[in-house]
């Protein structure tokens, strides 16, 4: 168009487009939405009425305390730290045979 560049530090070329102009709103995906300028996750629904959602059964705090003591993540006994054998774990029962501990997190 301008071989030899533009005649100015202005171009007619680039003026934006009127339907190109910024929205009023912030795209967001479907299930999410802006609110002060943070991207929130909406309440999952179901042909439009809202998905009861379910109570957590452990705080964030017992949560952490549960990595830090159980079988399942240590592979050793809380109270007398014998190991369990992990190439077999169970599925359920984590209790241990040597000291008697029950795991009553189930």
């Amino acid at each position: 168009m301008h071989p030899t560049g533009p005649n100015s530090d202005r171009c007619l070329d680039f003026r934006p487009a009127a339907e190109l102009e910024e929205p009023d709103e912030l795209w967001a995906p479907p299930g999410t939405r802006f609110v002060n300028a943070d991207l929130l996750l909406e309440r999952p629904t179901y042909d439009g009425e809202p998905v009861p959602m379910l109570e957590q059964r452990f705080t964030p705090a017992e949560k952490l305390e549960l990595l830090d003591y159980h079988p399942m993540f240590t592979g050793r006994c809380p109270c007398c730290e014998m190991p369990f054998e992990m190439k077999k774990p169970p599925s359920v029962h984590w209790d241990c045979s040597r000291c008697g501990w029950v795991d009553d997190s189930v």
